[in-house]
């Protein structure tokens, strides 16, 4: 059988898929949404959905249909997750030996850092955090963003300007 008619809905060649990208299916998740469970569930999910549709995808694309569901699954639930975040900022532990300015500088910088990063596009957030947080090659992310190298190097380039910019341009990134 020719790789072109290889079909996902075969459980080893769905097996295959899963074993190759269920981790950074997962990873991908968990740097857009900061909670490792549901990142997993959320990448479990798309595969559940890879399976439930899997006479409509073609093998060569089932890894860029994963990661598409999983980027609509983490659109979802970005709400959700901007009040879990919240929650937990708040409830941080002040019991530490630190002096209280420190913590008071520590949170206010998470959250222009962080508010920071929610203020790149979705396409330069998403380059962003898988080169910086998942210490993904520009080709890998050029695979999973279904785009270009170059495509990749220009986002990186204007999540690094926009970044400088939000955070006052003396903050090495």
């Amino acid at each position: 059988m020719s790789d072109k008619k290889r079909s996902v809905c075969e459980k080893k060649n769905f097996d295959f898929i899963f074993n190759e990208n269920f981790e950074a299916a997962r990873n991908y998740l968990y740097y857009k949404c900061g909670d490792l469970q549901l990142a997993e569930d959320l990448a479990q999910d798309a595969f559940i959905k890879l399976w439930n549709h899997c006479k409509k995808v073609i093998f060569e694309t089932a890894k860029q249909y994963v990661f598409k569901i999983c980027n609509n699954a983490f659109l979802n639930e970005l709400a959700h997750q901007k009040v879990v975040l919240r929650h937990q900022s708040t409830m941080h532990d002040h019991s530490n030996q630190e002096s209280p300015e420190f913590i008071l500088e520590e949170e206010e910088f998470k959250v222009k850092l962080e508010h920071a990063i929610n203020q790149l596009s979705e396409k330069e957030r998403e380059v962003f955090l898988l080169s910086r947080i998942d210490k993904k090659s520009y080709k890998e992310i050029a695979e999973i963003a279904n785009v270009t190298v170059k495509a990749v190097e220009r986002r990186m380039s204007l999540a690094f300007i926009k970044l400088r910019e939000l955070l006052g341009g003396h903050i090495k990134i």
